[in-house]
């Protein structure tokens, strides 16, 4: 198994994987849009995705944009997305994802990398504790949508 950066023709197998990981959150599925996305995050050098592939099959990704902490005045890494395919779960993929994501911040001289997950995702409340992530209860956590 490979973990690698994904590059522009990666995007097949990526929209793909990105429109079942979206699926996943209850979105409606459109792998087209999907596509123009990350191309567009590619292209524009946007955020970072890793991948894992094995015998030139997508197993999963990660997708990192990048943030600044003012505080800290140093790039701060935002780990959006992470999703390994159902049948390929249980075999180390997605910590060798975050593996690739921390190191990318340590190549960045960034000072950490966050993340956020629903409280009823089982899986992800598993894994990241096992990752060396700490949920920070020290902050409220706000979000505004246009309506």
């Amino acid at each position: 198994m490979q973990i690698k950066k994904a590059k522009l023709e990666d995007l097949p197998q990526l929209s793909k994987a990105f429109d079942a990981y979206r699926v996943w959150y209850r979105k409606s599925s459109d792998i087209e849009t999907a596509k123009t996305f990350l191309s567009d995050r590619i292209k524009s050098n946007e955020s970072t995705i890793f991948i894992a592939i094995e015998n030139d099959k997508l197993l999963g990704f990660t997708q990192l944009y990048p943030l600044f902490s003012s505080t800290r005045m140093k790039r701060l890494w935002l780990l959006n997305d992470l999703f390994v395919y159902k049948e390929e779960r249980g075999k180390g993929i997605s910590k060798l994802l975050i593996d690739a994501a921390k190191q990318l911040c340590l190549n960045t001289n960034g000072c950490g990398v966050m993340l956020e997950t629903e409280k009823n995702n089982e899986i992800g409340n598993i894994l990241y504790p096992k990752t060396d992530f700490k949920i920070n209860d020290s902050h409220n956590f706000y979000e505004w949508t246009p309506s």
